[in-house]
């Protein structure tokens, strides 16, 4: 299965977090959910290297593109109802 960090995607795209490195990652992302299984989409991306602007769950977060590259997402699949 091939993964991609989350710095990776696009706006409008998004994909389902797989793994990342508990020492890296703030304490508060993992408390607002930033976990295995919790689906993340780009929502704006600031220029200059700036921070990625994410939906995940209930909330709205910016991470800054060295800690998105730290985040490694699976392709998330959109079901047809």
């Amino acid at each position: 299965m091939k993964f991609k960090s989350a710095a990776d995607l696009r706006v409008g795209e998004s994909g389902v977090i797989r793994e990342f490195s508990l020492e890296d990652l703030p304490v508060k992302l993992l408390e607002m959910g930033c976990l295995p299984g919790t689906e993340l989409e780009v929502k704006h991306v600031a220029p200059f290297n700036g921070p990625i602007y994410f939906r995940m769950a209930d909330y709205h977060i910016a991470i800054r593109r060295d800690l998105a590259s730290l985040i490694l997402l699976e392709d998330s699949v959109e079901h047809v109802a």
